[in-house]
């Protein structure tokens, strides 16, 4: 064996036993997620004796604890004896923060679809979507009637849901008119699809990076569930929804007035 090969030999070998020791400072109970390829942000003391672990892995954050023996796991929200919620204490305080600030200067510039109002909209929302989330096509059908009443929706394809997501959303993208098609795909919402087979290689290559773009944006705003809705408040701070807004929401997030006739087609959504 060369010196340099002996050299590189030991270094792998030192970080390795380093990997390791880490590992093994960390309580039994934790094993499985680290395995599992979650890291270890950090730890704090939490409530009743547990340890709090930030755990990071796949884009996203999550909160659990351990025992005082460090052999049991506990996962899900803690709640004091008042009822408090301390995991979304915990979380606000110890939870990295998303820097929406910047991920926002990045979000005009993704591939969506625009649909409603043009020109000057009363108001604007960016909206991540997957084509076969039912929780998404609740939301085109409740922002409608804010978009007739002036609002533009930028609808932001993803492909996290099932193995037909990724299809369709390139097909909506590669359409000639990408809003007739995505306005086909939620009126068809349900239905059984079938690939049309008519996206050349070269555009489905460059289509499939855009929607790899869209859904790393949509980890750095700190979505967690599709829909993801992203906007300014009037002061002018970004704000972000992750899942269904409540229709009671929907006039907050859009800054318009309810619609006087919602969708009946909502059904219990209402």
């Amino acid at each position: 064996m060369t010196p340099y090969r002996r050299m590189a030999a030991a270094l792998a070998a030192s970080l390795a036993m380093s990997a390791g020791a880490a590992a093994a400072a960390y309580p039994p109970a934790l094993h499985g997620p680290l395995q599992a390829g979650m890291q270890v942000v950090k730890s704090f003391p939490a409530a009743s004796g547990l340890t709090g672990w930030v755990l990071a892995g796949a884009g996203q954050y999550k909160i659990v604890y351990t025992t005082a023996d460090r052999k049991t796991l506990v996962s899900g929200p803690l709640l004091d004896e008042r009822g408090t919620n301390l995991s979304a204490v915990y979380e606000d305080r110890f939870m990295p923060k998303a820097d929406v600030e910047t991920a926002f200067r990045q979000i005009g510039k993704m591939t969506y679809v625009t649909e409603g109002a043009r020109g000057l909209p009363k108001g604007l929302l960016y909206v991540f979507v997957d084509p076969n989330c039912g929780y998404c096509h609740l939301a085109w059908r409740a922002l409608q009637a804010y978009e007739t009443a002036g609002l533009q929706v930028r609808w932001i394809p993803v492909a996290t849901l099932g193995p037909t997501s990724l299809p369709k959303a390139v097909e909506v993208l590669a359409a000639s008119d990408r809003l007739a098609a995505f306005r086909q795909m939620q009126l068809d919402h349900g239905k059984p699809w079938q690939a049309s087979g008519k996206v050349a290689a070269n555009r489905q290559a460059a289509l499939e990076a855009a929607l790899g773009a869209n859904a790393k944006l949509m980890e750095a705003f700190g979505v967690t569930g599709v829909p993801g809705v992203v906007w300014r408040d009037k002061a002018g701070r970004v704000q972000v929804k992750s899942g269904l807004p409540k229709p009671a929401e929907l006039a907050q997030i859009t800054g318009m007035p309810a619609p006087q006739a919602p969708d009946a087609g909502l059904g219990r959504y209402r």
